[in-house]
């Protein structure tokens, strides 16, 4: 039997209780509501669902079964639909200048879209890159009870026997313009890599920031994993709705779960998949919507003494369905609770903490998947932290299945992905150069571009493990090789980066986390005097406003003051 609820301090009385509200009513008259469901606590339930991309077509089904969830306890749910910039599809031209932007119009969409109905709660449901890090941002910001739910991964591809993902495909590209790979074989390789819904499979940014969602706790325990095909996906969806409800009942709030502990956690277990360097940059913006500072450089602290432990693509062997099969994100969540990685107080969507949660679940031991800690693939995490002259606000790379972790080489300058991409696609470069692609960070893309495309061309060449490559834009979750994203200060604001010239002597260093040019400290500044910035080509439109709100890699690429400026939260309307 359904709960009952009293809504005299919840959001949406503003718009169902009191005379002054039949005008409000009638809309909902108008859709076939009625009274006793007018009076229950409305809760939005929000997806990404649209027809871009695999990621994002399975949501929709799954909303149905979260709006059951919610009915059956007492709530009555509102579905809507935000948008998504898928980057498998928007990578490589100027579309993916879009990607990172979408972020936060997915997380002020969902705002404005609660603000303005005033819906008591919320379920989100996301399936791209963007879409799950600008959901769980809404949540945090909103801080009314939410709970975040995984749209699931796509199934693997089969190709000459092996599996296969997107990233296969990418990387393909390169061993067809090296002349390794024909044109049938490419065309072959494209049209099963992908066979039908849900998001890339390997350990990429959405399943990455998917396993966040458990580590940190506002997903259900186990939800993250099923791939999007599995109808237990729709088994989580309706439970997720029901928790909600439980949610309202009990107070407990978005800002009670994402807390410097639990942010801790989620870095923790991003470094122990090797998971995406992305996650560096979203879990920053997250933090930010709950006014914690947790920055580039608090993320690294985590990585540096994280154990790396899952074998998966893009540096190992296995793909999310893999993880499922052996038990899913708690069992990467037990060998790290076991090994003192986790901070095990913190309190979870399920009411109970992550130490509760995991009451019962034992690792399995008959599996390849998931090393425990005792055992791990090496000692320090995927994923690394880096600073240095060339850096001194930071940036990042994945070390995850790479065998080299130092390299020092000379400079080649571009200052576009396309200008790069046109040189690697007829080889014009060297083993042993640094590739330096600059003006594509958060202000001087704008919209900081991944940059698998060229990555992935790169490896296909076999060139991924004989040079280096650095940019301040982003990398994709799927690339592999020595590639160093976010530096900071970027190109557009006067980085180091930007003073680069062709031939300057660039050194890294991963296990010291280091990152220098040889360049002494008045080189920089007489070359910092020389150097005018320089306008991009977007001047109008929703590029434009992003350049001139978004700040630094370092803080998540944020626009707005976040939670630490907030006079009045949303809940407390």
């Amino acid at each position: 039997m359904a709960a009952k609820f009293d809504k005299s301090k919840l959001p949406s009385r503003h718009v169902t209780e009191g005379p002054m509200r039949a005008p409000h009513r009638s809309y909902y008259y108008a859709m076939g509501l009625t009274d006793e469901q007018i009076h229950r606590p409305f809760v939005g339930v929000a997806t990404c669902w649209n027809e871009a991309a695999p990621c994002n077509i399975s949501l929709m089904r799954q909303a149905q079964s979260v709006k059951k969830g919610v009915n059956e306890a007492g709530g009555t749910p509102r579905e809507f639909c935000t948008i998504t910039v898928t980057d498998g599809i928007a990578m490589g031209h100027q579309g993916m200048k879009s990607s990172l932007v979408s972020r936060e119009v997915i997380a002020d969409s969902v705002e404005l879209t609660m603000r303005g109905h005033s819906y008591d709660a919320l379920v989100g449901l996301a399936g791209c890159d963007k879409s799950l890090p600008g959901m769980m941002m809404a949540m945090v910001r909103l801080n009314v009870p939410a709970v975040f739910m995984y749209g699931g991964s796509i199934l693997p591809g089969r190709f000459k026997g092996r599996d296969v993902t997107v990233v296969d495909v990418f990387e393909a590209v390169g061993q067809h313009s090296a002349g390794k790979m024909t044109d049938a074989e490419l065309y072959a390789l494209e049209c099963v890599a992908c066979p039908g819904a849900g998001a890339c499979g390997g350990q990429f940014t959405a399943n990455t920031m998917a396993c966040v969602s458990e580590a940190m706790g506002i997903a259900l325990p186990g939800s993250a994993g099923s791939p999007a095909p599995y109808e237990s996906r729709d088994e989580y969806a309706a439970a997720s709705g029901r928790e909600v409800m439980k949610l309202i009942a009990s107070g407990i709030r978005p800002r009670d779960i994402v807390t410097l502990k639990a942010l801790e956690n989620a870095a923790t277990v991003v470094a122990a998949t090797g998971g995406s360097t992305n996650a560096a940059l979203h879990l920053p913006a997250i933090a930010h919507e709950a006014g914690i500072k947790f920055d580039l450089f608090d993320v690294a602290k985590i990585f540096k003494k994280t154990p790396y432990i899952a074998d998966l693509k893009p540096g190992g062997k296995y793909v999310a369905k893999d993880v499922f099969e052996i038990g899913g994100v708690p069992q990467i969540m037990r060998t790290l609770l076991d090994g003192g990685y986790l901070h095990e107080d913190c309190i979870t969507v399920t009411g109970k903490t992550i130490k509760q949660n995991l009451e019962g679940v034992v690792f399995n031991t008959n599996q390849k998947v998931i090393y425990p800690v005792t055992n791990p693939l090496s000692p320090t995490g995927g994923v690394v932290g880096l600073v240095g002259t060339l850096a001194p606000e930071g940036a990042i790379v994945k070390v995850a299945g790479m065998k080299m972790t130092k390299f020092s080489g000379p400079a080649r300058c571009f200052d576009s992905e396309e200008e790069c991409f046109e040189a690697v696609s007829k080889k014009q470069y060297k083993e042993g150069e640094v590739i330096v692609i600059r003006y594509e960070g958060p202000k001087g893309g704008p919209g900081m571009r991944e940059m698998l495309s060229t990555t992935a061309a790169l490896y296909g060449q076999g060139m991924g493990e004989k040079l280096a490559l650095v940019t301040d834009g982003r990398f994709s979750g799927g690339t592999r090789g020595f590639c160093i994203g976010h530096v900071g200060p970027e190109a557009a604001v006067g980085g180091p980066i930007g003073l680069l010239k062709d031939g300057d002597i660039i050194t890294i260093d991963a296990d010291k986390g280091s990152i220098d040019v040889e360049l002494s400290a008045d080189e920089l500044a007489t070359r910092k005097k020389a150097w005018k910035p320089r306008l991009t080509n977007s001047r109008s439109g929703a590029l434009y406003k992003y350049a001139a709100q978004v700040g630094p890699a370092r803080d998540g690429a944020v626009t707005h003051p976040g939670g630490g400026a907030e006079v009045v939260c949303y809940a407390d309307i």
